[in-house]
């Protein structure tokens, strides 16, 4: 079974702020992209889809770039107004290559920090798990049920985790899966795991790393940077 990647790119990112989508902002003299391509790397994907919009201003630019963060990287200029169908348009373009039952993994654009621990985790629980499978970490804060700003009841944490990605299925179930979730409530498809759940199916839980985080907001930014440091890819000048 080969392994291929998507990374849905069309998005701007709103919340960060700033003059640039956020996957184009710069994290340690970097665009956050490049980081994010060059931390999948060492999976050795068969192929890596880069799902960006079709009027992208900025792709071109950094091409080059992020071609020599990932090498064999394909780019694909056939983003979506969400998320899912990017990835709906990434799924497309393997279906053309690959086999049915060949492993599909979908990794966030702004998830700079998954780790090679991770990344071989997740692939090998695929190998085995036909439902699906996605990195997550158990909540370990105290969590609230809210309603008009007051509580409404404390909710049972053991059993709450942090979805992260990448995540991911067998192309054909991962296609079906998607086609029928953005048929029925697109609203609801906030990662390839709701659409899976839409189905019918239990993906299994991949315990990930705090370290995974996934820029959302201006803040998040600067704690890539040190994630980055931490994990040795990144060196402050003195």
């Amino acid at each position: 079974m080969k392994c291929w990647l998507i990374v849905p790119a069309a998005g701007v990112g709103r919340r960060v702020g700033g003059d640039l989508p956020k996957q184009y902002q710069t994290v340690a003299g970097r665009p956050l992209l490049s980081w994010t391509l060059a931390a999948l790397a060492p999976l050795a994907a068969a192929a890596t889809v880069l799902v960006v919009s079709p009027n992208d201003p900025h792709i071109d630019d950094l091409a080059e770039e992020f071609h020599g963060a990932l090498p064999g990287l394909t780019i694909l200029r056939e983003g979506g107004a969400s998320r899912a169908e990017s990835v709906q348009a990434g799924l497309r373009w393997l279906g053309e290559r690959a086999a049915p039952e060949d492993g599909v993994l979908v990794h966030d654009a702004a998830r700079p920090c998954v780790t090679p621990a991770a990344l071989s985790a997740v692939w090998a629980a695929l190998a085995t798990q036909k439902e699906g499978v996605l990195l997550a970490q158990p909540l370990d804060e105290t969590v609230k049920w809210g309603a008009e700003g007051r509580v409404v009841r404390t909710l049972d944490r053991r059993n709450l985790w942090r979805a992260q990605t990448p995540q991911g299925a067998s192309l054909a179930v991962l296609s079906e899966a998607l086609a029928l979730a953005l048929a029925e409530a697109p609203e609801t498809v906030t990662d390839e795991a709701s659409a899976l759940e839409a189905l019918g199916l239990s993906p299994a839980l991949v315990p990930g790393e705090v370290s995974n985080l996934k820029v959302t907001h201006p803040e998040d930014l600067a704690l890539a940077a040190f994630w980055l440091q931490q994990q040795g890819r990144y060196a402050p000048c003195a």
